[in-house]
């Protein structure tokens, strides 16, 4: 019986978690807008030879995208969610 509740608990529906994840992925963009802004800089007026020349900048990117966006950061988000649902359901009974 623990597994299952257990299994209840981690569960979110497929849309909810799109919705979680896309939320997740716009955070990350904010928080990491200054290394956009180089990368983009960086590739502006390039074609081919932006993958040698800005790879720093996207490496930079990528390491702080990273931060807001891994599995950790998404389960976290589903238990936040999932305790704000509780705290809805339980205070509408």
């Amino acid at each position: 019986m623990g597994y299952i509740q257990e299994a209840r608990e981690n569960h979110v529906k497929k849309k909810v978690e799109e919705a979680l994840r896309s939320k997740m992925k716009q955070k990350a963009l904010k928080e990491c807008n200054q290394y956009t802004a180089k990368y983009a800089e960086c590739a502006s007026g390039r074609t081919l030879s932006v993958i040698w020349q800005c790879r720093q900048q996207a490496k930079e990117l990528n390491e702080c995208l990273h931060q807001f966006t891994n599995d950790s950061v998404l389960e976290e988000m589903k238990k936040a969610y999932m305790l704000q649902q509780d705290g809805k359901g339980s205070s509408s009974a």
